[in-house]
């Protein structure tokens, strides 16, 4: 049975994320990758784990950008889990914790290779925006969603 909660570990989280960024394929030195997984603890606000027993099947952040805006980062989910609509849960449970928290936007980048987090993101109400923050990598698309127009599952059947 799979369940979410906030991380416990953080060496399972850095595990994650650099299993995360190694399967993208693109250099994310701009994003100075080494100084988050260092600092992972004030880097972000929450960090979700998912699990499935004894494993690790997948991680979501949230970040802070300022009182009202927040952003969703890291949503990983390891191949031996994928299907099974565990991205999905994982991005609406840190939507509801950004809600939770007084959040009135979340915002998220994508690169163009993630064909199966866009279609999610869109499905979740997420809506192209202008670039928020520097990003080299050709293609990115940049997203956000208004968290007090959407509520959890609105478009569960998207």
């Amino acid at each position: 049975m799979i369940t979410i909660a906030p991380a416990d570990h953080l060496t399972i989280v850095r595990e994650l994320i650099t299993e995360y960024a190694n399967a993208l394929g693109v250099d994310l030195s701009f994003q100075d990758l080494d100084h988050e997984l260092s600092a992972l603890d004030t880097f972000y606000e929450l960090i979700l784990l998912a699990r499935d027993d004894d494993h690790v099947a997948g991680c979501v952040a949230l970040r802070r950008i300022d009182d009202e805006i927040c952003e969703m980062k890291r949503l990983y989910v390891r191949p031996a889990f994928r299907g099974m609509n565990l991205g999905r849960e994982l991005a609406m449970r840190i939507i509801d914790a950004a809600r939770n928290r007084g959040y009135k936007q979340m915002r998220l980048d994508t690169l163009p290779t993630m064909s199966a987090a866009i279609p999610l993101y869109q499905s979740l109400g997420f809506v192209e925006i202008e670039p928020y923050r520097f990003n080299p990598i050709p293609g990115t698309r940049f997203m956000e969603l208004d968290l007090f127009t959407r509520r959890r599952g609105d478009a569960e059947g998207a």
